[in-house]
């Protein structure tokens, strides 16, 4: 096994997975409600490519580490790990700032009015509802899930392995399904960006 990579303080580090995740998710839903407009000189819809692009790395990430920590590879493991948490971060810089510089797209608004009406409505049919199970689910596992993922990261870096090992089993399942259906959600919202 490893050693430690951090000292256990879980006092002090309860308080900051709680602040950090609070932040984060104050923050995401305050955006929600406003878009800057600012002209960057580029499609801001670029962010929203990084985004699927790295929640498909993530998604390979953590497969890759479920699988080297399943041979016993636990250097491999961790790595791999702390990578999906580096690409995490990275994740939501590109999220907040698309999020602030191109604000909401709707799902089947084939002239871009940011109405999607009957005949819209009836174009999509079926799959309409199919983005929308797709998408209520992945963004609340995804505000859900930062605190599980932090408290799984600390567990392991203090070396206890039996209690990240535990949390893991439910940490791990949930963090990739937010991975694997970021980029479905991007697919399939894509050609509704203005």
């Amino acid at each position: 096994m490893l050693q430690a990579s951090i000292q256990k303080n879980d006092k002090k580090a309860g308080w900051l997975i709680g602040i950090f995740s609070f932040v984060v998710f104050a923050v995401v839903v305050a955006l929600g409600k406003v878009k800057l407009d600012v002209q960057l000189g580029f499609d801001v819809h670029v962010f929203a490519l990084f985004n699927a692009v790295v929640n498909a790395l993530v998604a390979m990430l953590l497969i890759a580490a479920l699988v080297a920590v399943k041979k016993g590879k636990y250097i491999a493991h961790k790595q791999l790990m702390v990578t999906a948490l580096v690409l995490s971060v990275a994740f939501l810089v590109s999220y907040i700032s698309h999020k602030l510089f191109a604000g909401e797209a709707r799902f089947g608004d084939a002239n871009h009015d940011g109405i999607v009406d009957e005949v819209e409505k009836a174009a999509v049919g079926g799959l309409r509802l199919f983005y929308f199970i797709i998408l209520s689910t992945h963004i609340f596992l995804a505000a859900i899930i930062l605190p599980f993922i932090l408290f799984t990261a600390y567990r392991g870096l203090t070396a206890e392995f039996g209690a990240h090992k535990k949390i893991a089993r439910y940490t791990w399942p949930l963090w990739f399904y937010v991975a694997l259906t970021g980029p479905i959600v991007y697919i399939m919202i894509s050609p509704y960006y203005c």
